[in-house]
């Protein structure tokens, strides 16, 4: 399936829930949010019609978001049951991790692909700190049992001016022994990341610290080969198993290459991160719209994503002012 750009979209990035066991200071306000209604979210059924509309389009890889994905009762049965759609060849998940030690092992028997695993700290009052409710240890815990069950295991950190730069080294490190992917994240301009007082740190100052920690050069790996990976550019240090990787959308604008639409826990199909355009999937669903309808509805949407976001531009009219848990992570 073809956007007007001519980008293949591949990718769907899908939401179960805007509820989180955490408040991260750059995603939720202290005291919470105000949550959808059970009603308002869409059912399993009504997310595995859509999943399976898109694969007949040509989607292939769907990455579980939310808010937080292991919150959401079923999640094992609806992994299994995503994998098992004709055409899904991936299906990963981004987590905060705190409930992993519990779900590895069943996530991995469903056929979850991999984890995206949010860390931005290996410090534990520092990390209470930045989630406000969080223990270090859960997400340790979950990560030994990631681990264990084989899954396929990358370390995203958000690097914060003040808060975490002794923990860049300290995450990479991770990468030394274990074929893990560790990435640094450049801080979006979003939701609560404008009001929090929180400031991110440059890319290139995030190689640079590595590089003058550990003596040694940042090796470019580059993207990893295939379609169906991310926006990551890869970088090995000598004598490491595994890799570090940077992502930059703001800094280094990869919209050329987006091969990817966000499916809301509300129903709502985002077609790019900025913009709040999109298709109402819930209302059509439940007013009875045909498969046939539904893949058409999905495709004319799609071949109007935007060309590329406009985060630095503060009087864009289309941009979407919502948290990312709200628009999924």
């Amino acid at each position: 399936m073809l956007d007007r750009a001519q980008r293949k979209i591949e990718y769907l990035r899908l939401s179960l829930t805007d509820r989180c066991n955490l408040r991260c200071q750059y995603c939720m306000p202290a005291a919470g949010v105000e949550k959808l209604r059970h009603e308002d979210i869409l059912t399993f059924d009504e997310i595995l019609r859509v999943v399976r509309a898109l694969a007949e389009l040509g989607v292939r890889k769907v990455r579980l978001t939310g808010g937080e994905p292991l919150v959401r009762r079923g999640l094992v049965g609806l992994v299994r049951d995503i994998k098992a759609v004709p055409g899904i060849e991936q299906v990963v998940l981004t987590t905060n991790g705190v409930q992993l030690g519990s779900m590895a092992a069943d996530l991995a028997a469903a056929g979850l692909n991999g984890i995206n695993l949010s860390l931005d700290t290996l410090d534990a009052a520092t990390f209470h700190r930045l989630t406000r409710v969080g223990e270090l240890a859960d997400v340790l815990a979950g990560i030994e049992a990631v681990q264990a069950a084989g899954l396929r295991l990358k370390i995203n950190c958000v690097p914060l001016r003040g808060i975490n730069e002794a923990d860049i080294p300290r995450l990479v490190a991770l990468a030394r022994q274990d074929d893990v992917q560790v990435r640094f994240i450049e801080l979006m301009p979003i939701g609560c990341a404008r009001t929090a007082g929180l400031t991110g740190i440059p890319m290139a100052e995030v190689r640079s610290r590595i590089e003058q920690h550990f003596g040694l050069a940042l090796q470019l790996v580059g993207r990893p080969a295939g379609s169906l990976n991310g926006p990551a550019v890869c970088y090995r240090l000598p004598g490491f198993t595994g890799q570090v990787g940077f992502i930059d959308a703001i800094e280094h604008k990869f919209c050329t290459e987006c091969n990817r639409v966000r499916l809301t826990a509300e129903g709502f199909l985002k077609l790019c991160l900025n913009a709040k355009d999109g298709l109402d999937l819930r209302t059509l669903l439940r007013e009875g719209i045909s498969d046939d309808n539904l893949r058409l509805a999905l495709r004319q949407s799609i071949w109007h994503k935007p060309l590329e976001h406009h985060f630095t531009d503060a009087h864009d009219l289309n941009r979407d002012r919502r948290a990312m848990y709200q628009v999924g992570g």
